[in-house]
């Protein structure tokens, strides 16, 4: 063997000096890939790991206490919670740099629920509260036709039922007595002078006496100084005004009579739920005195005046009291469902998804083809309240997805991260405040209806490279540019407004683009 090795080293290759050179640099290169280049390619290897868990790392904050942030999991040092994620990596393109983008975890420890909106035909209910009361209709009094002192009082309390025709009192009258005379002495003289017995029959009529009763005076030929007083109408008695023994003038009240085979239901209407009710409107009511059975009847009159103390007006119900059940002054609570015809075909949203900040009504809508939960906030418009949800005028399109629960603890966060929320309709813009003062200033007129309009103004404008800041006003239609006039101009901008369906002062937008706008933004006349 060792001769062979001699033989090749003796060879004339390795008698070249050049050849010996260049295989102990070869055999150089291998041994140093051997021994530093798995280590090498490890720690690069590692180093990417790292790095790639840098960039996925996730931030834990306190469910409770939003404002606390830290980059691993624990306890929360205000209430010693466990600790949630809030953030991590993805979210997909679709989910806009102002929205707020929360992890699964939170979403569902901070129980936020969402719901789809749609159209629909709005219902109102409205809660009325009032009494039962006598018809008025069918309300009499029964007054004394003659002076003088009631001799005999057939009705003794208030409350008694009393009918048509029936005594009342027996009256002695001076007055009477004498026109009796004058009818007897009449009927004396009716074969010479007619007219004269017709004349003291009518004059007893005036007094309320029945054609029966002067018929029986003609027939005893007596005047009887006792005159009896009938009742005129049939019902119970509500009211006594006299006494036996009383002595009564003409015109004097002697009983109230009403009758309740027909009562009314009055309720009182407070000044905001007026607008909703109709005279001929359905309405449901039950008493407190017969649980368990509901009243039915229809709206008949409503007041035209209001109460100034209590700020309501009267609701009228007549409904029937065959049975006698319903007695003047029980308690009632009706329910009244008003259909909004004004409001037809339009969204309604919950209460609880509305964050209200004096003026403005807030929501927050779920970003649509988003890896992770991420919802926007939106203004809105909101109509008439229907108790227990809200009709919405303008803000919100046809399925859209709305934070039903849980929208505080969203708006929560964004205050947090500095993005526009409830409270700070501007914020994330003070830095692009400051860097403007190097560019130029401009007010461009686009034109617009609503917030949603102003959404999508803003975020167009804020898209063009050199725009710093876009605020534009939904009153004066002015939109407020600062803007590095050495990236970008006033007609690029303008132009950039237009192509998204705003007209502005010196471009129009394409009437395609403006057709496909929502029913709320559309501008043109």
């Amino acid at each position: 063997m060792n001769s062979k090795i001699k033989k090749a080293f003796n060879s004339k290759y390795l008698r070249n000096r050049n050849v010996r050179y260049g295989l102990i640099f070869l055999t150089g290169i291998l041994l140093g890939w051997l021994i530093f280049g798995g280590k090498g390619s490890y720690e690069s290897e590692d180093a990417h790991d790292h790095a790639h868990e840098q960039t996925t790392e996730t931030i834990w904050t306190c469910s409770m206490h939003p404002q606390i942030r830290m980059d691993k999991p624990g306890k929360c040092p205000l209430c010693a919670m466990d600790l949630i994620p809030l953030t991590s990596s993805g979210g997909g393109d679709a989910v806009d740099p102002n929205a707020i983008q929360l992890s699964n975890e939170a979403v569902a420890l901070a129980n936020i629920q969402t719901t789809v909106v749609n159209r629909q035909n709005p219902i109102k209910d409205i809660q009325l509260y009032g009494t039962i009361q006598v018809d008025e209709r069918l309300s009499q009094s029964q007054t004394s036709h003659v002076n003088g002192r009631i001799e005999k009082l057939f009705v003794n309390f208030t409350g008694e039922n009393i009918r048509q025709g029936q005594t009342i009192a027996t009256v002695y009258s001076p007055e009477l007595l004498n026109a009796q005379q004058e009818l007897l002495e009449a009927v004396k003289m009716q074969s010479v002078q007619p007219v004269l017995l017709q004349a003291a029959r009518e004059k007893l009529r005036l007094w309320k006496l029945t054609d029966d009763q002067i018929a029986a005076i003609e027939k005893s030929g007596t005047a009887n100084p006792l005159v009896e007083i009938k009742s005129n109408s049939g019902g119970v008695v509500i009211t006594k005004n006299v006494n036996q023994g009383d002595y009564i003038g003409q015109g004097n009240v002697l009983l109230s009579v009403a009758n309740l085979s027909q009562v009314w239901a009055m309720f009182d209407a407070y000044e905001s739920d007026l607008p909703f009710l109709r005279v001929g409107d359905n309405l449901e009511f039950t008493l407190q005195a017969i649980p368990g059975k509901t009243f039915t009847g229809k709206i008949s009159f409503i007041d035209p005046l209001l109460d100034k103390n209590t700020r309501t007006s009267k609701v009228r119900v007549v409904t029937s009291n065959s049975g006698m059940q319903l007695k003047p002054e029980m308690f009632a609570s009706a329910k009244v469902s008003a259909s909004l015809r004004q409001h037809n075909d339009q969204i309604v949203i919950p209460n609880s998804a509305v964050l209200w900040t004096g003026k403005r009504s807030i929501v927050y809508v779920k970003q649509p083809n988003a890896e992770m939960p991420a919802f926007m906030l939106r203004e809105v418009d909101l109509g008439p309240s229907l108790g227990g949800a809200y009709v919405v005028l303008s803000g919100l399109n046809d399925g859209e997805e709305i934070v039903t629960n849980g929208a505080f603890s969203i708006d929560a966060t964004a205050q947090l991260e500095g993005k526009r929320s409830m409270m700070n309709m501007e914020a994330g813009q003070g830095n692009a405040d400051h860097e403007a003062t190097k560019g130029e200033h401009v007010m461009l007129k686009v034109q617009g209806l609503c917030e949603m309009c102003k959404d999508r103004i803003e975020k167009t404008a804020r898209g063009i490279n050199g725009v710093y800041s876009a605020v534009w006003n939904l009153k004066s239609r002015e939109l407020h540019l600062d803007f590095d006039k050495d990236k970008t101009s006033i007609d690029a901008i303008s132009k950039a407004i237009a192509a998204v369906g705003h007209d502005t002062e010196k471009h129009k937008a394409d009437d395609k683009v403006y057709e496909a706008l929502p029913a709320c933004c559309k501008y043109r006349e």
